[in-house]
């Protein structure tokens, strides 16, 4: 795929939490936000792997990533230490990135949050790192947040978390991202009227015999689609 700003564009006028509805989309725990609740941040993955102090790789992977990159730091587990501040976010803004997560946590929440740029973190320490050199990996296929994220799997982070897409899947969850948005338009001012979700309140959907239906289904008495629609 080409990664372009009119793709870029499209991308934030979604949300990711649409995404979350699609099957195959990765998400990251829920406990990893951005510093700066009005963050937005979408790119290709370029990653790294550090362990506890030694931040270096991570360093390393800042100068190596293509400008538009999100930055994703697997932290290995730990949660005292914070890897990113206000000077890697400077360094990392400089160097073109879209943003930084990491599944740990961060520090220097105020400085960050003036800049704007994006950084998801899992909380907020004064427990910092250190580059040393001694460890780490970049470029890798890593678990940041409970998500594999591969070197170029799409990242896509808001206020709400962040879901990871495999680029190969991008067009089409980005069709149904775009088709979502246009029918919450119509369901907003139904749903402000008090008007049901669908052609029929959903109470009615709560009382078919659920064990006789999936027993019909399982025995091709029935099909689940048609009847789904009526």
């Amino acid at each position: 795929m080409e990664w372009t700003k009119e793709l870029i564009d499209r991308f934030l006028k979604t949300d990711p939490a649409t995404y979350g509805h699609f099957l195959g989309v990765r998400f990251m725990r829920p406990q990893i936000k951005p510093i700066n609740k009005h963050s937005k941040m979408i790119g290709p993955a370029y990653t790294a792997r550090i362990l506890g102090k030694d931040s270096c790789a991570m360093y390393r992977a800042i100068e190596e990533a293509p400008a538009g990159s999100v930055l994703v730091v697997d932290r290995c587990g730990d949660d005292v230490y914070a890897a990113v501040g206000e000077m890697v976010a400077r360094y990392a803004k400089g160097a073109g990135l879209a943003g930084i997560v990491l599944d740990g946590p961060g520090t220097d929440s105020l400085w960050i949050e003036e800049m704007g740029f994006p950084v998801f973190c899992a909380g907020i320490s004064v427990a910092t790192t250190n580059v040393w050199g001694i460890s780490g990996e970049y470029n890798i296929d890593v678990n940041c947040g409970g998500a594999v994220v591969h070197p170029g799997d799409i990242v896509f982070g808001d206020a709400d978390g962040v879901v990871v897409m495999d680029p190969a899947n991008y067009e089409e969850n980005l069709k149904k991202a775009e088709e979502a948005a246009q029918r919450e338009i119509a369901m907003r001012a139904k749903f402000d009227t008090a008007e049901p979700p669908k052609a029929k309140p959903v109470g009615a959907l709560m009382e078919h015999d659920l064990a006789a239906l999936l027993m019909a289904i399982r025995n091709g008495e029935l099909d689940f689609p048609e009847f789904y629609k009526k």
